[in-house]
């Protein structure tokens, strides 16, 4: 960040690490500059920008507002020195990726090779995470886009797009369930089931229908890796639980996805999140309009 001001990029790091004594560290600078650079910036705002608790630094109503405008002035810093250097639009640059774990076994690399071959000077880094983590990564400028699931309105991000999500019961083809139309969610409660972990929407909102139901499922398994669940239902014919983008290799895989009835399991939404009021590179921009054009023709008809 060679173009913002000391305060601000000391201020940042403290944000960051939530210490001093951390940011000193990492930045390799004096704990006790770091301290004036922070009174300082908090005498020109007018205003406390942390809270000093005994486990470390938090930032206070004004110092969120503060770390927003810095974390974008710092990615738009960054684009600058791209334009000087003469390294702009989709020559050397590199497009960083947040995503649930669904989308980045097949759906991401895929739209990532399918881009590169137009645009093999682009980079890409993707780190697999939760859906609140995508989300705070977009909004702290760690990476460019979050791929992720939601069940409500999130500050701090632009939704670049978004479409509902249904839930569907994922089975071998040759599953006795395997050719309905639509299944309940009462009709798998005699098949083994496997589930993604609580930390999940889509085990979330499975946990929410089942309680309204007055249903009660015993797992057999619970990962929070749905690779391990897609391989237990393909060698034991159990079921278990996707949104349409998360599977690509059905016919390939012998598996199945059948509707579940029920109009809850329909509330998440897939999201493409950027961060609030960042103009994003060019890069990023082409590779947002290609996983678009992806999603579009992925979807089941």
């Amino acid at each position: 960040m060679p173009l913002l001001p000391t305060s601000l990029r000391y201020f940042l790091e403290v944000a960051r690490t939530g210490s001093i004594s951390e940011a000193s560290e990492r930045l390799h600078v004096a704990t006790s500059a770091i301290s004036r650079q922070i009174a300082k910036l908090e005498q020109d705002v007018g205003a406390p920008l942390f809270e000093r608790r005994p486990r470390g630094m938090v930032l206070s109503e004004a110092g969120e507002i503060l770390a927003a405008y810095v974390r974008r002035s710092a990615l738009e810093a960054d684009q600058v020195l791209a334009d000087v250097h003469g390294v702009e639009a989709l020559h050397r640059s590199t497009v960083k990726l947040a995503s649930c774990e669904g989308f980045a076994r097949d759906f991401l690399p895929a739209a990532i090779t399918a881009f590169r071959e137009k645009h093999p000077g682009v980079r890409f880094r993707m780190n697999v995470t939760g859906p609140a983590a995508a989300t705070r990564q977009v909004i702290d400028g760690t990476a460019d886009l979050a791929v992720t699931f939601s069940l409500g309105p999130e500050g701090g991000i632009k939704v670049e797009y978004s479409q509902q999500q249904p839930i569907y019961a994922l089975m071998p083809e040759d599953h006795p369930l395997a050719h309905r139309e639509h299944v309940e969610l009462a009709d798998l409660l005699e098949y083994p089931l496997a589930l993604m972990d609580e930390g999940t929407t889509i085990r979330q909102l499975f946990d929410v229908c089942v309680a309204l139901e007055g249903l009660n499922f015993e797992p057999a398994l619970v990962s929070n890796y749905s690779g391990a669940l897609q391989s237990f239902v393909q060698l034991r014919g159990g079921v278990t639980l996707v949104g349409p983008l998360t599977v690509r290799r059905l016919g390939a895989d012998h598996l199945a996805i059948v509707p579940i009835r029920n109009p809850e399991l329909s509330r998440r939404s897939m999201q493409i999140q950027s961060m609030a009021r960042r103009a994003l590179p060019a890069a990023v921009r082409a590779f947002l309009a290609h996983l678009i054009e992806q999603i579009g023709d992925d979807l089941p008809r």
